[in-house]
């Protein structure tokens, strides 16, 4: 059922990938080797505890437990920033995601999916206090917030005024309100310049349209 639940929401995607896990790196990220190429797969739609968080052990366990030497379907819906493909990884005929939601080993992912699905199991994981909605409220901490919380400052080269006035796509916007997209927001602070976008100096401009993973 949670298949083809998820199944309708990938009819738009750009892909299909299939092939076998190699690796898990945490609980929403694996590599797959497809065709002699191997693939970083992030998981669409759900997000799970950093390193150093309460939990985060024990979603990466799950998901190798579902998925690791198991030959999977993953349904690409986007390529991250980071080049990863994005998508709904189906490993026995299930969705894996949803199983991470459903026994309380992954968030869904706010801002990123708006699936009804997902915010149901994670509803009721949460009602019933399994997995991770077991810890003390103030260890339930969402992964986005925490890297936030603990994202180096990193310093990053400035762009000149020189190059923002030879580059014609930097205009007149100054505010995160003007921009029509994530890669938008990129330009005008990478190559204009446009430091406001990133209060926080995270290298991470206008977080409302341009989350932080």
């Amino acid at each position: 059922m949670l298949a083809i639940a998820l199944a309708a929401h990938g009819a738009a995607a750009q892909s299909l990938i299939e092939g076998r896990v190699v690796r898990v790196f945490d609980g929403d990220t694996l590599e797959i080797l497809s065709r002699g190429e191997t693939i970083r797969v992030r998981l669409a739609g759900i997000d799970t505890p950093e390193r150093g968080q309460p939990w985060a052990n024990r979603s990466k366990q799950a998901l190798s437990e579902r998925v690791f030497g198991k030959q999977v379907r993953v349904i690409e819906v986007d390529i991250d920033r980071y080049g990863r493909s994005v998508g709904e990884v189906y490993a026995d005929n299930a969705c894996v995601g949803c199983e991470l939601v459903r026994e309380g080993h992954a968030w869904v992912y706010r801002g990123l999916s708006d699936d009804p699905v997902l915010f149901e199991l994670e509803a009721s994981a949460r009602a019933a206090k399994r997995g991770l909605w077991s810890l003390p409220e103030a260890e339930r901490v969402p992964p986005w917030e925490w890297r936030r919380q603990h994202k180096p400052r990193a310093k990053r080269p400035q762009a000149t005024p020189e190059r923002a006035s030879r580059d014609p796509r930097c205009g007149a916007k100054t505010e995160c309100r003007e921009m029509t997209s994530c890669d938008e927001a990129r330009l005008y602070l990478e190559v204009c310049g446009l430091d406001g976008i990133d209060g926080d100096a995270d290298g991470i401009p206008c977080e409302a349209i341009c989350p932080g993973r």
